[in-house]
């Protein structure tokens, strides 16, 4: 497969996770200019931003089901009630995935299944029907998705 170059920082979402971040969600504004990322057979291979990601604020991240959404659909190893059961359990995922791979499902996960139902958390692409308040937002910036890898890949 040969590398292509993806466009970031505006979102690709489902129209029920739409719906769910406005029930009291944020989401993060996009950056100014799209940035790019090499994607390979490997997922993509360079992390988003300069600095490293924070486990601790990954998993604080992924715990609030309202900010990362991860929880509606994904079971993972914490203390948090009501986790969703219709996706992979997050457990062992960095002995699974590596980072690189868990940075492409998160950006692109349709990259890997194009009939995923698991929406894109940061990319550029044109979108139909997403509501105002979240037009040029991504649900998750840079940095927070560096810190949700950084997190997954302690889950061994």
């Amino acid at each position: 497969m040969t590398p292509v170059a993806l466009r970031l920082g505006v979102p690709m979402v489902a129209a029920a996770s739409l719906a769910l971040t406005g029930a009291g969600g944020a989401m993060a504004a996009a950056p100014a200019t799209a940035g790019t990322a090499t994607a390979g057979e490997d997922g993509l291979l360079e992390p988003l931003t300069a600095t490293a990601g924070s486990a601790e604020r990954g998993r604080a991240l992924v715990a609030q089901r309202q900010v990362s959404q991860c929880l509606l659909c994904h079971q993972a190893p914490l203390e948090v009630p009501f986790q969703g059961d219709i996706s992979t359990n997050l457990a062992g995922a960095g002995a699974r995935w590596t980072a690189a791979q868990l940075r492409q499902r998160l950006v692109n996960p349709r990259r890997q299944n194009p009939a995923s139902i698991m929406p894109a958390y940061f990319e550029t692409a044109p979108r139909n029907r997403v509501g105002a308040a979240w037009r040029d937002k991504t649900i998750l910036d840079a940095q927070q998705i560096e810190d949700v890898i950084a997190w997954l890949q302690t889950l061994r």
